[in-house]
């Protein structure tokens, strides 16, 4: 009788189970979608080199194809941000793989530019479907641990980048830009592969008043983790704050909202869609940590994407203003040792924020990183040897390779479950944003050799980033997730 008359949390359960070989699959799951997404987005800044070259594009239609692939992704976010908190989070990975898998395939036998434009396109719609999964993997993470493990999942991404590095050096002399693209996209498939085996988010459930299925999963975790749930009664954070723990009888207390045909605690009714979502997250209590995180997001994919770009375009000959009929046009022009050197420094990036993340907190390690990376770009205001612009550029990357880690810790834990992925779907999509502008600063204004214009332009951004991040109204280290957005105005008010 006094288990019944106690309760617990998915928050409390997550920290009774601890994390264990449950949790080891799922992380191996969504993993594979860091490695899907780092592929494509690296794939980039050699396919736009190789396709110019192959079908005598100018730099601005080279500029595209980098370009509408985030065009796609600012649509995808948003839209499989919604399907995740409307219909799971399950489904909403599940058609991001199938696009990105589908699209990717497809764009390797593209007959001409503008259906190549087309597909890329396509695979960003997909690609916009990442936060999902880091949300969903989220979710699985006792609270004591989520910092240090979500800097192991961001780990993917960096292992994406180096394959995808690897793969272009090996294949593209060789095969071309197309077997690249093929090949890239194998690992979406994998997703569509083992999807039967992954399962519900439990606090997702809990969320929607499906307090048992929710229940079976953690219970499914304990089994496979070797422990057991706490005793007592499953509740949603919803609940407690309706009802409080101990004032009511457990008759009352714990009634399913389903069970009424009401709609589910905080959750967003699908018939009346996005309007009503971003309202939320545009509402008093979330809108400072919105609208500053949109500028951090936009800050973080600009400058990262440019950096990328950069190492490319830097190290080409494009950097020294040499006259274009001058140039070389064979793709061999493309650095793939300097960009494979790079890729490398996402390592001690993720190693930086591993350090900090639960040590100085999101706030401090973000805006730290921000300020030295502007710190290593200075220098390329002006002309420098290759070995010191891949060098500059390779620290530079350490130091926004730490901010995108922890700014993606920091989101999903800033918005209750009945808002998460679509908060952080609406905030990638801002960072969408910037990386359809960076092409056209690392490689426009490079070409037109304007390489001082376009680094004062990094540094405006990345000093903008830092300074909005000091200004984010709480720090999230050691914090519970929320489940309702008046819960979350609660925990803000007295933080």
């Amino acid at each position: 009788m006094k288990h019944e008359s106690q309760t617990y949390t998915v928050d409390e359960a997550l920290v009774a189970i601890g994390f264990g070989n449950f949790q080891i699959l799922v992380l191996a799951y969504a993993g594979m979608g860091q490695v899907s997404e780092a592929m494509e987005m690296m794939l980039l800044s050699f396919v736009g080199p190789a396709v110019q070259s192959a079908w005598g594009l100018s730099s601005h239609e080279e500029s595209l194809i980098t370009s509408v692939v985030f065009a796609g992704m600012l649509v995808g976010a948003y839209s499989w941000g919604m399907v995740s908190d409307n219909h799971g989070r399950r489904k909403g990975f599940l058609i991001t793989a199938m696009v990105t898998a589908g699209a990717g395939f497809l764009s390797a036998f593209a007959p001409n530019f503008i259906s190549l434009l087309v597909f890329r396109c396509l695979v960003g719609v997909g690609l916009g479907g990442g936060p999902v999964l880091a949300s969903w993997f989220l979710e699985f993470i006792p609270a004591p641990n989520r910092g240090a493990w979500m800097v192991v999942f961001s780990a993917f991404w960096t292992l994406g980048t180096i394959l995808e590095a690897s793969l272009a050096w090996l294949v593209m002399p060789t095969l071309g830009w197309r077997w690249l693209l093929a090949l890239s996209a194998l690992p979406s498939s994998m997703l569509l592969l083992f999807y039967g085996a992954t399962p519900e988010s439990p606090r997702y459930l809990c969320m929607k008043g499906r307090r048992d299925d929710a229940l079976n999963i953690l219970e499914k975790v304990a089994r496979m983790n070797g422990t057991k749930l706490p005793p007592g009664i499953l509740v949603s954070d919803y609940e407690i704050e309706l009802h409080g723990k101990d004032t009511e009888s457990e008759d009352t207390q714990f009634l399913s909202p389903r069970q009424n045909g009401d709609l589910p605690p905080n959750g967003i009714d699908s018939k009346k869609g996005g309007i009503l979502s971003l309202s939320m997250l545009l509402s008093t209590e979330l809108f400072r940590s919105t609208l500053l995180l949109w500028v951090v997001f936009f800050g973080n994919a600009f400058s990262y994407y440019g950096l990328v770009l950069l190492t490319t375009e830097l190290n080409n000959g494009n950097n020294k203003c040499i006259l274009a009929q001058s140039q070389s046009k064979e793709p061999h022009d493309v650095s793939y040792k300097d960009v494979f050197i790079t890729s490398f420094a996402e390592f001690p990036g993720l190693l930086l924020s591993a350090a900090t993340v639960d040590k100085l907190g999101r706030k401090l390690s973000m805006s730290t990183m921000f300020f030295l990376c502007s710190i290593f770009l200075l220098p390329l205001v002006f002309h420098q040897s290759r070995n010191l612009t891949t060098g500059l550029l390779f620290c530079a990357r350490i130091c926004i390779t730490a901010t995108f880690t922890v700014v993606y810790i920091y989101a999903p834990e800033i918005y209750p479950t009945s808002l998460r992925t679509t908060g952080v779907g609406v905030a990638s999509s801002v960072g969408r944003i910037g990386g359809m502008l960076c092409p056209l600063v690392a490689v426009g204004l490079v070409h037109g050799c304007h390489q001082t214009a376009a680094i004062l332009l990094f540094e405006a951004v990345v000093l903008l980033s830092g300074v909005c991040v000091l200004l984010f109204p709480f720090e999230t280290k050691g914090r519970d997730l929320d489940d309702s957005v008046s819960n979350a105005k609660q925990v803000n008010a007295a933080l």
